[in-house]
């Protein structure tokens, strides 16, 4: 299976998603983090993880005598790179968006779902603007994000810290320019008074198998 299609899986994403900080884990560890998820859906997503060369087994231990592996995620290989995203067609868009919002959505149900959620605290948020950038002001605030976001994609887990989710979306909004579409401001929507910021925490919610 292509990196592609491996990745476009809500269960498998969140999977990834779980595995992104760099300790390794068990299939059993990852089920107690994806509670609303079957233990035999993860088992099996784990399986395809591994044999896609996403997930590589980095220890082996015989527990009441089954092996049980610990994996690491190969976080190199759980990218879809430049080249994959230029070929992809409208249709394989579309259908990576709704799977990203699909896995969104079960990572939000977790949190809300979970013991101690307060999503005002938290400071759970969800804005949406329009803006009007040519393509160099564009280029500029990609490299601005970047240069923001990627330093604390470094930051390892630590008893202060709690894992957060931000989930950037772009894209050129429709209709075109016109008279009355010469003002931006921000879309509204519902707003916490936050980033777009969301945390992973237990659900009891099933997922998609």
């Amino acid at each position: 299976m292509e990196t592609v299609d491996l990745l476009l899986h809500p269960v498998r994403m969140r999977i990834v998603h779980a595995m992104h900080d760099g300790r390794t884990r068990t299939t059993t560890e990852l089920c107690a983090l994806l509670p609303d998820v079957s233990k035999a859906t993860v088992y099996r997503h784990v399986g395809l993880l591994a044999d896609g060369g996403l997930l590589a087994v980095e220890e082996e231990q015989r527990v009441r005598g089954a092996v049980e592996r610990r994996y690491r995620l190969l976080r190199d290989r759980a990218v879809i790179d430049a080249a994959a995203a230029a070929s992809l067609s409208p249709e394989d868009y579309r259908r990576a968006f709704a799977v990203a919002m699909a896995t969104l959505t079960a990572e939000f149900n977790a949190y809300v779902d979970g013991d101690g959620a307060d999503p005002s605290a938290d400071l759970v948020g969800f804005r949406q603007h329009a803006l009007w950038l040519d393509p160099d002001e564009l280029q500029q605030l990609m490299a601005e994000l970047r240069a923001v976001i990627v330093p604390r994609l470094a930051h390892g887990p630590t008893p202060e810290r709690t894992r957060h989710l931000l989930s950037p979306v772009i894209f050129p909004a429709h209709p075109g320019p016109g008279p009355a579409a010469d003002r931006p401001g921000p879309c509204p929507v519902a707003d916490s008074g936050a980033e777009s910021v969301s945390r992973s925490a237990p659900a009891a919610r099933r997922s998609p198998q």
